[in-house]
């Protein structure tokens, strides 16, 4: 067996081996890794190298009152190496929660990677180890997926409001400044913005970069290009001007 230095090896080696139909989102709607299929359907999986029930309740429905109807994955699962706990196996069936292990390929061993295989849009059989929960509605999904690392201990994810901040950036670079309207524009507090010094104040009422703003292309090497190559797609018509500059009275 395989043995994997942390979860985030064990995440990379899942996706690698996922069928073509299945896309994975790193660190996405509170996963390790939120998996959706061609038609939509979507499967959250917490990540841990030992089963136990730390995991277990990462990976479990609240079924309190008050979560009912929030957004969730049409199944839930706990991503383990081959080896687990088989009592604690039992009580993730209880739970609606599949174990799945990922099996590394062997020399003359003829096997699917992942066990048990997903489900598919047709196939009745997946019932008895996939558990279908109709939540009220699915998790909704990045335009771009995550270019994090899943499971990994400290991630940086690829949030909603990651996306609108990487949208203010691209349009600082741009046009060189950015506006309160451009913030209203993406749906955005500005105030986080400016009381960190973020941003300052150009004096023409607008605002350019600070000292203290994030990089946040460095931060998403693959999706901040992304969103900037699709720049035009979401920019703000308006284009806010500032005020000309005051020239030097003599």
């Amino acid at each position: 067996m395989t043995t994997f230095a942390k979860e985030s090896d064990l995440c990379q080696a899942f996706i690698a081996a996922l069928p073509a139909n299945w896309t994975a989102y790193p660190e996405t709607g509170g996963f390790d890794i939120l998996l959706s299929r061609a038609d939509g359907f979507q499967i959250g999986v917490e990540a841990k190298l030992k089963l136990n029930a730390k995991v277990i309740l990462q990976a479990a429905e609240d079924c309190r009152r008050s979560y009912v109807a929030m957004p969730g994955p049409d199944c839930r699962a706990v991503l383990v190496p081959e080896a687990h706990n088989r009592e604690l196996a039992e009580l993730c069936r209880l739970l609606c929660v599949t174990v799945v292990v990922h099996r590394p390929r062997e020399p003359g061993v003829v096997r699917s990677p992942i066990w048990p295989d997903l489900p598919t849009a047709t196939d009745q059989y997946w019932n008895e180890v996939w558990h279908e929960l109709a939540p009220a509605r699915r998790l909704d999904l990045p335009e771009w997926v995550p270019d994090v690392a899943a499971g990994a201990s400290a991630p940086i994810a690829l949030t909603d409001w990651k996306i609108r901040a990487i949208k203010i950036v691209v349009t600082l670079e741009k046009r060189g400044f950015v506006t309160r309207q451009d913030f209203s524009h993406f749906k955005i507090s500005m105030s986080r913005w400016t009381q960190g010094r973020w941003l300052v104040q150009d004096g023409r009422g607008g605002w350019v970069a600070g000292q203290y703003l994030p990089d946040f292309r460095a931060q998403h090497p693959v999706n901040f290009p992304q969103i900037e190559a699709d720049y035009d797609k979401w920019r703000n018509p308006a284009e806010p001007v500032r005020a000309p500059k005051q020239e030097a009275l003599l």
